[in-house]
């Protein structure tokens, strides 16, 4: 019998307990609990080194705000995962993802919200299903998201689809902005991403402190904003990734300042 591992992360405790303990009852599950993001990731990665890696993770949506201090392996360059306020379970989903893209997650979630469940299938999450679902539900939700599927309450999936055309159009009008940009301010945009200010871009792009102004308004002006903060949040949206801060290696040749 191929068995099934899942990992319950909840900072409920009773909730949890409860729920790990129903899916246990089950022949073919064998069950963790972690009461946060920081336990979940220490349950992850220890399973990880000993060959016995967890299929499912079910998390809570209202998990803890200690969600946001994950421990994440990202590529160099790429941006965080980001989440808005409140959606800490959804952080957690997109760390899972980088760190373990092999462990498919359910968000579990008190009530129905078509923005979040939007934002949940966005950071990498394959299904939503109410905490108050039979266990019936939800075993055939994690055998479902075993076989690749994508599972949303039925009421849901108008409110989800409108949310995720929306994103997409925005992401869609943000890359078209970027696009309008040069090699050059390109690159500026990249370090404004990457946070660094008007004297570090210079000095990484052997320009003057003077023309660095010149390409950040102009980036400004070209992207439409008037805040190098929204010129940022513009770029994540548009999938920009941050200059690199080490080992990046800057050509001064064939790009025009």
């Amino acid at each position: 019998m191929v068995r099934i591992r899942v990992l319950v992360v909840d900072d409920h405790r009773i909730f949890a307990e409860s729920l790990a303990a129903a899916l246990a009852a089950e022949p073919d599950v064998d069950v963790s609990a972690a009461g946060s993001a920081p336990a979940a990731a220490r349950c992850l990665e220890r399973a990880a080194a000993e060959g016995r890696r967890f299929d499912v993770m079910l998390v809570d949506a209202d998990l803890g705000a200690a969600a946001g201090t994950v421990p994440v392996q990202r590529a160099p360059g790429s941006a965080p995962p980001s989440a808005p306020p409140g959606a800490d379970g959804i952080a957690l989903v997109a760390s899972v993802r980088t760190a373990h893209p092999g462990v498919r997650t359910v968000v579990l979630a008190e009530r129905d919200d078509p923005r979040r469940a939007a934002l949940a299938l966005q950071a990498g999450a394959s299904g939503w299903v109410a905490k108050d679902c039979s266990l019936s539900r939800l075993l055939a939700v994690i055998r479902g998201v075993l076989r690749e599927e994508t599972h949303l309450p039925p009421a849901l999936l108008t409110g989800v689809l409108r949310e995720l055309t929306a994103a997409r159009k925005h992401r869609t009008d943000s890359e078209r902005l970027v696009e309008s940009l040069t090699p050059r301010e390109h690159e500026v945009l990249r370090c404004m991403v990457a946070g660094l200010g008007r004297k570090d871009v210079a000095a990484r792009l052997f320009l003057s402190p003077h023309t660095v102004r010149t390409h950040m308004q102009n980036v400004l002006g070209k992207l439409g904003v008037h805040s190098t903060l929204a010129a940022v949040a513009l770029a994540r949206r548009a999938g920009v990734r941050p200059a690199e801060l080490a080992g990046d290696v800057v050509e001064r040749s064939g790009q025009p300042a």
